[in-house]
């Protein structure tokens, strides 16, 4: 049976996931009404990639006895104005993120619930990679600036782009 005060933090992260969902897909509706296809294709991908980082805390904390609590999402608030803005909070939001689920491994050491601390080293990689990726794209961003051909194949290439995190397994040789 999952401890209480866990079970109450995991459905704390199971709104948070749903929010990203929701705040990545505010901003994939802003770029498809800009023509920034391959954008919009990027941040509906991260939504349903949120989705699922949520889905899998709901099944967790069913799996150990608890209950997941859906909740109602919040609306974004943010109006977007132009990619470079809407990679900074893309950004600003992963750091949120990567600050709550490192709390909340905080809490499951604090709680010595090691098998939830264990299952959570999967969000901790996760958001290492999401940063990264983050931060990658808006350096590319800066370099290319105000120019529209740059846009363009920024925007044409940007579901090719991939980060390697340095938290990632390293390859065999």
């Amino acid at each position: 049976m999952i401890n209480k005060k866990i079970e109450a933090a995991l459905n704390m992260q199971i709104a948070a996931e749903a929010n990203s969902s929701n705040l990545y897909l505010a901003m994939a509706s802003w770029a498809d009404t800009q023509g920034f296809e391959g954008v919009s294709n990027f941040f509906y991908g991260q939504s349903d990639e949120e989705r699922q980082h949520m889905l899998k805390l709901v099944k967790y904390v069913n799996e150990r006895g608890g209950r997941a609590h859906i909740c109602a999402l919040e609306e974004p608030l943010k109006i977007f104005d132009c990619l470079t803005h809407v990679f900074q909070d893309f950004l600003d939001h992963e750091v949120g993120v990567t600050r709550l689920i490192n709390e909340l491994v905080h809490t499951c050491l604090e709680n010595r619930d090691y098998t939830t601390q264990n299952f959570l080293q999967w969000y901790v990689s996760e958001q290492i990679e999401e940063e990264a990726l983050a931060r990658t794209i808006l350096d590319k961003l800066k370099l290319i600036g105000n120019d529209k051909a740059g846009l363009y194949l920024f925007d044409r290439d940007i579901n090719q782009l991939t980060v390697t995190s340095a938290a990632a397994p390293t390859p065999e040789i």
